[in-house]
């Protein structure tokens, strides 16, 4: 348990300073930075199967059109929300980037309501209601839907709910899915290079091998989670993944002074009010259940 809960939080932490990792990568475009963390992190990762010896799963994947069609949905979700995310972050942005994963784990229970017909407490339904108030909230503040926090959490949603529904591990998944965007990542990268676009050419010695650390920094938080996932209770989880955004938020507003009024915090403070709700829900719920389980 304690091992578990240790894995989950420095994976939590991990993406909760990634802003520092991409603010670091002076005079690299995003859509760059991005083709960098696809390439690099499907290297770092096959460094892992080689060293595991793990590669018989590949052949069921090929056999499986069904499975590749749903890794290559993934695949785009995925490339999509790391794209947007670094744009976010390297645009001033990780305010609004954070609030997209607070609200991420509300949005993912609306997907399994529509998607798998999961059913909702009332508690939860609560919870929902008070987030939608917070970023209406935030539209009428602002003049517009919070689109970036929506983006993240819509496509982050949709990547976890294809990934819930597939059979395979969190090694495994990745390593298939920045496989599948190796070919165009690596064409990309290459006619930058071949063009002389690419900021990497330009950059201090410093700013490359952060470049090219794309992959550990990828790769090694989501190893963590997986490991942590595996040992502690989802309920825990639930609660410790409010880690990451916090910092990014404490990052956007500490650190790069992002602008956040009264009227962005009073959003915020509705948002957060769903999540306590919804934290404290499943908590009850889960020793109702543990009760339930005993007296049976």
């Amino acid at each position: 348990m304690q091992i578990g809960i240790l894995y989950a939080l420095l994976a939590y932490i991990i993406w909760g300073l990634l802003p520092l990792y991409i603010k670091s990568l002076h005079g690299i475009a995003p859509t760059e930075i991005l083709l960098h963390r696809m390439v690099w992190s499907l290297v770092f990762l096959g460094l892992v199967l080689a060293w595991r010896r793990h590669w018989g799963w590949l052949r069921a994947v090929w056999s499986n059109p069904r499975l590749l069609a749903g890794f290559v949905a993934s695949a785009l979700l995925l490339c999509g929300n790391w794209f947007l995310y670094i744009w976010s972050v390297s645009n001033g942005r990780v305010v609004d980037a954070s609030l997209g994963y607070f609200i991420n784990p509300l949005f993912s229970v609306l997907l399994g309501v529509v998607f798998l017909h999961e059913r909702l407490r009332p508690g939860q339904w609560l919870s929902i209601a008070i987030a939608a108030a917070g970023v209406a909230w935030l539209t009428v503040a602002a003049g517009q839907l919070p689109w970036i926090a929506l983006a993240l959490a819509g496509t982050f949603g949709g990547y976890g709910l294809l990934r819930k529904t597939a059979t395979l591990g969190a090694l495994e998944g990745l390593s298939l899915e920045t496989l599948l965007l190796f070919p165009l990542a690596a064409a990309s990268l290459a006619y930058l290079f071949a063009s002389g676009q690419a900021g990497f050419s330009q950059a201090d010695s410093g700013v490359q091998l952060l470049a090219l650390l794309a992959g550990p920094v990828t790769a090694v938080p989501l190893l963590l989670f997986a490991a942590g996932a595996r040992r502690i209770p989802l309920s825990l989880l639930g609660l410790l993944q409010y880690t990451g955004p916090t910092l990014q938020l404490l990052l956007g507003v500490w650190l790069w002074h992002e602008p956040f009024p009264a009227s962005k915090q009073a959003g915020y403070a509705l948002i957060w009010i769903s999540l306590a709700i919804y934290a404290v829900e499943g908590l009850l719920a889960g020793r109702r259940r543990i009760a339930a389980a005993a007296r049976g």
